[in-house]
């Protein structure tokens, strides 16, 4: 006979008084007695995006491990609920609680029983699995050391989030303009809606260049406008290009968004749209939601433009000027065409152009098969050097 149970009415719930159930994935712990738990909440109260947010810690001598309600892994919360259906009996006022499943055997469709059977022998296999895996990982640790592993997890890590942010990449191309699609970076409708832009951009003066180069911010822009072709077709989209890079860049060097970013600029409201959706974040300040530009945004920033300058370069850009125009550091802007697989050119030493000056800039360009590195022996290798 199952094991019975009573509901019992504990009035108006507190913070205080919720249960918080989390799962650690391939955790395997042999005496959780030895586990520190502690809890976090989100402190911003009033941004209603963010006061759920809950962050729990389990330390032990071994390994953190840490569960959110939040972010990428916080779908897998969906698993750790079990619905039941409850049945009451108004003479004797009880209730009878039934498991979900236990109605599907009963009185489901054959199609809802063929899913339960499925998810049942699904969940064994992951059971199996989970214990292959925990297994696997206590090797590692074991054999690695806890130092090493952490290290090496923090630079996976690292490489990861840059990636998430970086323009979609087709490694196995033929062909280095199809590595980084033009499309996925402008699409048609886009290019052609920066048609007036693009052509004011084309048509400035030289004293108008002048200018933009004593402002500084878009030395990439005015070096490109400086060395367009005369062909009206190639020069047009060019110009457009361009205009666009100018917008990344300023954006870049700046924090918060508006609407009205880019319309004394003339930039077109499909293209004003692209940008907020694709290089902020939406924060929630003093009662109105903001649109922000936060670090990561700027390495998306950076990893866009920088692949916009190859299409535009014949697949070779100057690395030196860009970081300067985005504001970030030349640390930061060789990280992100390292892990766009770049193949980095550093200036030559002793060697002058006709003027008699040396070019101290830094290139990259896409050279099939793209470049591997190896994040972490390089730092590695830095800390020797220390």
């Amino acid at each position: 006979m199952a094991a019975s149970c009573s509901l019992v009415c504990c009035g108006e719930e507190r913070d205080s008084d919720k249960a918080v159930i989390v799962r650690f994935s391939n955790g395997s712990v042999k005496n959780a007695d030895t586990l520190h738990f502690t809890m976090y909440k989100n402190a911003d109260e009033n941004n209603p995006r963010k006061k759920s947010r809950r962050m729990l810690v389990a330390e032990s001598d071994r390994l953190s491990y840490v569960g959110t309600n939040f972010g990428a892994g916080s779908l897998k919360c969906n698993n750790l609920c079990q619905y039941y259906v409850g049945v009451l009996n108004r003479q004797t006022m009880q209730m009878e609680v039934h498991n979900v499943d236990s109605l599907i055997e009963a009185f489901g469709t054959n199609k809802q029983k063929r899913a339960l059977s499925s998810r049942r022998l699904n969940q064994v296999g992951s059971d199996t699995l989970h214990q292959a895996v925990a297994k696997a990982a206590n090797t590692v640790i074991d054999q690695k050391g806890l130092e090493a592993l952490q290290q090496e997890v923090a630079e996976t890590e690292s490489q990861g989030d840059l990636a998430i942010h970086l323009p979609p990449c087709n490694a196995d191309a033929d062909r280095p303009e199809n590595v980084y699609l033009y499309d996925d970076l402008l699409s048609p409708v886009e290019l052609n809606a920066l048609e007036q832009a693009g052509s004011k951009m084309a048509a400035l003066t030289t004293e108008e260049l002048q200018k933009m180069r004593d402002d500084g911010g878009c030395l990439c822009v005015v070096k490109i406008l400086e060395n367009m072709p005369t062909v009206d077709e190639t020069r047009d989209k060019i110009s457009r290009n361009a205009f666009y890079l100018s917008l990344l860049l300023k954006m870049a060097r700046q924090k918060s968004i508006t609407r009205k970013f880019g319309q004394e600029e003339g930039c077109p409201r499909i293209i004003q749209s692209k940008l907020l959706r694709t290089f902020t974040v939406e924060t929630f300040n003093n009662g109105r939601v903001q649109n922000m530009v936060s670090s990561s945004m700027r390495a998306k920033l950076a990893g866009y433009s920088l692949a916009l300058l190859l299409h535009v370069g014949h697949m070779t850009a100057d690395l030196t000027l860009l970081h300067r125009d985005l504001g970030i550091s030349e640390a930061r802007m060789t990280e992100v065409a390292k892990s766009m697989g770049l193949t980095l050119i550093k200036p030559a030493r002793g060697k002058s152009n006709e003027d008699g000056l040396r070019d101290e800039h830094r290139h990259a360009s896409l050279v099939l098969p793209l470049v591997k590195y190896d994040q972490f022996m390089e730092r590695r290798k830095r800390k020797k050097m220390h």
